[in-house]
């Protein structure tokens, strides 16, 4: 998984790729070997951990991926921290992205095991945004404070806030966009700016995965959610209202970690196969379903694409000499 994430592994034979290596001149005899996510790899040589055997290693959001048990094609998850990192199991076979997302190793558990494949979309600004309306704007005291805001209003009275503080990432790729709040009335208040603020990460969430459907053509049942920001209810709700699916968050937020301890176990022999690992519960799981309707639903997600078109081309008419300190 994390030879794949520099670029230079060829996605198929999962091999450095020599002619990105000649390309860079980069000799291959200066790379490690590629192996798979969970294997006897060797011991540690030193420290309090001397001899400690090292059996599992997976990049950040692989092993989210993993600990959440997202083993099957279709199934995702979205991590939500200071950005946002969502992950969709594509299959045994990678799928190269046409609408603006990353393909890459999922895991592969044992040398001789299968490879599942994910597609990536990250977001730039999630829990971010709530550090913004607490630092900068002081609209919050502590980041738990945006629930209690947002919860005093139904809806945001037709705010919509882009969060594109410096650009904005999957699927859009738009280096030229900029923060934009539209839609502000005499009525708006901070309430509604809360409430926008949560939206605004589950619209771009939503945005990530019309774009792993165009590529995937593989049906999202529901969601699984893990990351600091997913321990807000309003977010998790509203997140379930926006994508019209169900939204599990479990009661092990870690899941990057549990990934790992996964991976490593499988290779200890504490797992035979993913099945095993599948039927293992670490505690109680949070369902959000969603309570708008189709219609509204899909009005308010054309909306935020509006929002988004008016956040792009903001560089081109903006200049440092603007810059207010």
């Amino acid at each position: 998984t994390n030879a794949s994430r520099t670029m230079f592994m060829n996605l198929k034979s999962r091999e450095w790729d020599q002619r990105l290596l000649d390309f860079f001149g980069i000799p291959s005899h200066m790379l490690p070997t590629i192996v798979s996510s969970a294997e006897n790899y060797g011991n540690m040589h030193w420290g309090p951990l001397e001899g400690v055997p090292i059996m599992g290693c997976l990049g950040d959001q692989q092993a989210a991926l993993v600990g959440q048990k997202c083993f099957d094609p279709g199934e995702a998850k979205n991590t939500y921290g200071t950005g946002a990192f969502l992950l969709m199991n594509v299959g045994e076979a990678p799928v190269i992205s046409s609408n603006g997302l990353l393909s890459t190793v999922g895991y592969q558990f044992g040398a001789d095991g299968p490879v599942s494949y994910a597609l990536e979309g990250s977001i730039s600004v999630a829990g971010a945004a709530v550090k913004w309306l607490r630092d900068n704007m002081e609209i919050i005291k502590t980041s738990d404070d945006i629930d209690k805001l947002a919860a005093k209003v139904k809806s945001t009275g037709g705010v919509f806030f882009v969060t594109a503080f410096s650009g904005l990432f999957s699927p859009y790729w738009r280096d030229d966009a900029r923060g934009t709040l539209v839609g502000l009335t005499q009525y708006t208040n901070k309430h509604h700016i809360a409430r926008a603020t949560l939206e605004a990460v589950c619209f771009s969430t939503r945005a990530i995965l019309e774009a792993m459907k165009a590529d995937g053509d593989v049906p999202l049942r529901l969601l699984k959610a893990d990351g600091g920001m997913s321990n807000s209810d309003q977010c998790m709700q509203i997140q379930a209202d926006v994508l019209g699916i169900p939204v599990v968050r479990p009661g092990m937020r870690d899941t990057s970690a549990l990934g790992a301890a996964y991976a490593a176990g499988y290779a200890a022999g504490i797992w035979k196969n993913l099945d095993d690992i599948k039927k293992g519960s670490i505690d109680r799981e949070d369902a959000f379903n969603a309570k708008w309707d189709d219609e509204g639903r899909e009005r308010k997600y054309k909306q935020w694409e509006e929002a988004v078109q008016r956040s792009l081309g903001w560089t081109d008419v903006y200049t440092p000499a603007d810059r207010i300190v």
